[in-house]
């Protein structure tokens, strides 16, 4: 008999909205074995029974580049330690790392803009439209078939106690 193989999922982000908002896609990862990456111990309480599969890395900006290969040996070697089939991140530069990295070692890829982002694409979200195998955007006005794709809202049905979609309005 055959062994049905569990994804194994790293879920990645840098701090404040962008974990929160990787928080609120836990239900998706139902039936995965989830590993969460991160840049603050403190987040580590938000994972109750999963806190044995979190990892803190440092975080770093474009303007440095120290810090950038510090966290770029740090990815990786989460990467390797945890060999995961797909990546999926909200960002930052965290997540666009760790996309690169596991797209290069034939991970599946999923970035999700912010929600922040209204406007346009971030930085990294613009980055990572090369190595996302999945690039979305919170925001049905930035999609276009080029990408990125929208499928909807990470809060779109957080205030809604019915959990029903909101409706389509047409100008």
């Amino acid at each position: 008999m055959k062994k049905t193989k569990i994804t194994r999922v790293l879920a990645v982000s840098s701090g404040g909205g962008h974990w929160v908002q990787l928080q609120r896609m836990r239900k998706a990862f139902e039936g995965c074995d989830v590993s969460w990456v991160t840049v603050r111990e403190g987040y580590r309480v938000d994972l109750e029974d999963q806190s044995d599969r979190f990892f803190v890395i440092p975080d770093a900006t474009r303007w440095n580049k120290v810090g950038l290969i510090i966290l770029l040996f740090r990815v990786m070697l989460v990467i390797v330690r945890v060999r995961p089939h797909a990546i999926v991140t909200t960002g930052a530069a965290p997540g666009l790392l760790a996309l690169m990295i596991g797209r290069i070692l034939g991970c599946r890829t999923c970035w999700i803009d912010s929600i922040a982002n209204m406007e346009e694409m971030s930085l990294s979200g613009k980055k990572a439209r090369r190595w996302a195998s999945l690039w979305l955007t919170q925001w049905a006005h930035l999609s276009s078939e080029e990408g990125p794709e929208y499928h909807g809202s990470v809060l779109q049905n957080f205030c809604r106690e019915d959990g029903v979609e909101p409706k389509e309005h047409s100008e």
